[in-house]
């Protein structure tokens, strides 16, 4: 009878603009946890994106917004933040961070790129998109009201090529899909109540909330 190799390390990662980061972050994260069995999850805050030229505080106060959040959650949750993007030069990418990460870790991790379904739409316009699999699998989810379903069509040769019921016990290469509750928040609808001179208490954190208070941020000129 053979035996079962063993677990690997697998790692999700959450990238975005986090523009301000918010309970539906958190939300995303604890379910990917949760439904994939993963050993942490690492916030990865884009440096200057190259599909949001326009958000409302520069990278190193999300930088700072997501490590107050997250400074807040108990060590056993394991979710962590990661720098990288904030530290590089030019548009952020990705692939490119996916590739400093398997530089980084080895071969072996298992690494899982976590996607709301708005993502997983938009997916096509990545650059090198097709790239992330020999890299990561995607772990995709509905959010809010964007159902997973009228995806393009790249994306669904994707799904009948790599889609899987359960993560695999590999490196990368597959498409798998959770579920995560329903969470009514959103960056643009918590910039508008911000730039509106509202608090929106309990849908950030009281740190993100008194971050932003603090740094006069979302504010109208």
């Amino acid at each position: 009878m053979g035996v079962s190799p063993a677990r690997r390390r697998t790692i999700g990662l959450v990238g975005g603009t986090f523009d301000p980061p918010h309970v539906g972050h958190l939300a995303l994260a604890r379910s990917a946890r949760d439904a994939l069995l993963l050993d942490e999850v690492r916030f990865i805050p884009t440096g200057r994106s190259w599909q949001k030229p326009g958000s409302g505080a520069d990278a190193r106060q999300r930088l700072e917004m997501v490590s107050l959040m997250l400074g807040e959650v108990a060590p056993e949750e394991r979710l962590y933040v990661d720098g990288r993007e904030v530290g590089r030069e030019g548009p952020s990418y990705t692939v490119e961070t996916l590739t400093s990460l398997r530089a980084e870790l080895g071969a072996e991790v298992s690494l899982v790129l976590i996607l709301g379904s708005d993502q997983l739409h938009n997916l096509p316009t990545w650059h090198r998109w097709q790239d992330l699999f020999a890299l990561a699998h995607i772990a995709a989810t509905q959010r809010e009201r964007i159902e997973l379903t009228g995806l393009p069509a790249e994306v669904e040769a994707m799904l009948d090529a790599r889609g899987r019921d359960a993560l695999p016990n590999a490196p990368c290469g597959s498409i798998v899909f959770f579920r995560m509750p329903a969470v009514p928040v959103s960056a643009t609808a918590l910039r508008a109540q911000l730039e509106a001179g509202q608090r929106p208490d309990g849908l950030s954190p009281s740190c993100v909330l008194d971050y932003i208070a603090s740094h006069r941020l979302y504010r109208r000129p």
